[in-house]
């Protein structure tokens, strides 16, 4: 089996688990037999470029002619079977999948954000979960709130390509959802059920799990919609050494807050950025593991970090991570419902609380929007916390959600301190049988063989 592997790297100043995965997965392909044939861009190529290649960029993630023509050529050559695309911004654009269909290659796709709507991809602004965009020709407040890279022109350009591209990105012949959550996410912008496959990413094995460790550790980007004030909220309404340890790394704008926070109690501790092995052992020394976006986080590769090496986690009932703890239910895809209570925050350290078009107060600077959907189909009944849990906490296969308001976190955490050693094991299972890189090899194969023997949509 021959496959062009299509990616627009980020640039390397901006860490990116996406690039990751990406490299990751070329290397479980090879070693599974595969032929691949990566199409790589990169955005670091683009202060080097000739004059004339920099004139055409305002155009790329629309067209990007040169990229179609390297395509053309690749598969004149190699004759691939299968074209597998990441992420094409902005140096490959969607026009590579009518590049691909043009010369008779089905198409598979991994969706690792919005942007089929969003134009940052995130579904997330300033500090709130939106969906300004969702059902609209052309997403005017993207360019309005300069969603795109914090600028207007930038964001009516991605905008203009969203909407140009409608039409491409429902000709593909597979797409790879992440998680459930991102499956629903692709049903409600239009692509049919029978074209979508939730496959996961894989890391690495680490080998037989550590001892249990003490205490949480939360790992993440140190930005907002990490969640770090919500939990530093919740961590705060118990008394200090309660719970035993809370260990913070990571690095980013609310560095300040964690460093606060390690100032102010001695159960608190930052560790800064952390190297591999850095992170391997803080996981050690952990027993639990915290995940408390405040976004629809797609596939936080923590969580999978934390269940290969048989730590359960804690985690915000958004996104991906009701899925990967095991704690999935029906829901309210990332997106979809009023736009009026469509805002997920909590407040406290920094982070805003929902404003008052939601419908309802905010008792004590936190809460849910009223009728958002938990794992299990479970309503939050103005915000107070959903049935049959402590606080509106669900257990899962291999850990717990909550809904992200602080009072529900923070009953969740001795939930969760109690329960680590019983269902440690457990998560380590749910690594091995979903996660592990045998597991979700099989399964793309399976994707590629599938597209390979079906007959090409004829809505191209």
């Amino acid at each position: 089996m021959r496959i062009v592997v299509a990616h627009n790297r980020y640039r390397e100043a901006q860490p990116s688990g996406e690039n990751t995965i990406v490299d990751a997965e070329i290397a479980q392909l090879t070693a599974a037999g595969v032929e691949v044939l990566p199409f790589i861009r990169s955005s670091d190529e683009i202060p080097s470029m000739s004059k004339s290649a920099k004139a055409l960029l305002p155009i790329s993630p629309i067209w990007a002619p040169r990229a179609q023509e390297d395509l053309s050529r690749l598969i004149a050559e190699h004759r691939p079977d299968v074209l597998h695309l990441h992420n094409p911004y902005p140096l490959i654009s969607p026009w590579i999948v009518r590049t691909a269909h043009r010369h008779g290659v089905p198409v598979v796709q991994t969706v690792h954000n919005y942007r089929q709507v969003c134009s940052s991809g995130l579904y997330f602004r300033d500090g709130m979960i939106c969906q300004d965009c969702r059902g609209r020709a052309l997403g005017v407040p993207a360019i309005v709130h300069r969603c795109y890279r914090g600028s207007r022109a930038q964001s009516a350009l991605m905008a203009t390509t969203l909407a140009v591209h409608r039409g491409t990105w429902r000709s593909v012949d597979r797409f790879v959802a992440l998680t459930s959550a991102v499956a629903d996410h692709l049903r409600d912008y239009g692509i049919p059920a029978d074209r979508i496959v939730v496959k996961p990413n894989g890391i690495p094995d680490p080998g037989a799990p550590a001892p249990l460790g003490d205490g949480f550790l939360y790992m993440a980007r140190l930005s907002p919609e990490k969640g770090l004030g919500l939990l530093l909220d919740a961590w705060r309404r118990h008394p200090d050494g309660a719970l035993g340890p809370l260990r913070i790394a990571g690095d980013g704008e609310l560095r300040p807050l964690a460093e606060a926070a390690a100032a102010e109690r001695a159960d608190v501790t930052y560790l800064g950025p952390l190297d591999r092995a850095g992170v391997r052992a803080a996981i050690e020394a952990s027993a639990v593991i915290i995940a408390a976006s405040t976004w629809h986080d797609v596939l936080p590769t923590v969580i999978i970090e934390a269940l290969a090496a048989g730590r359960p986690v804690l985690g915000t009932a958004l996104g991906g991570i009701p899925y990967l703890v095991g704690a999935d239910g029906p829901r309210e895809p990332a997106g979809t419902g009023p736009a009026a209570v469509a805002s997920a925050v909590a407040g406290g350290d920094g982070m805003p609380v929902p404003p008052a078009a939601s419908g309802r107060g905010v008792p004590g600077r936190t809460g849910v929007p009223r009728g958002m959907a938990v794992p299990g189909g479970m309503a939050v009944p103005g915000g107070t916390g959903v049935p049959g849990g402590v606080g509106g906490t669900v257990a899962g296969a291999a850990g717990w959600v909550a809904p992200p308001e602080a009072a529900a976190l923070a009953a969740a955490l001795p939930v969760a301190s109690a329960g680590a050693a019983a269902i440690a094991p457990a998560a380590r299972l749910r690594y091995e049988r979903t996660f592990h890189p045998d597991v979700v090899t099989k399964r793309l194969l399976d994707i590629y063989a599938g597209v390979k023997r079906a007959e090409l949509p004829t809505d191209r």
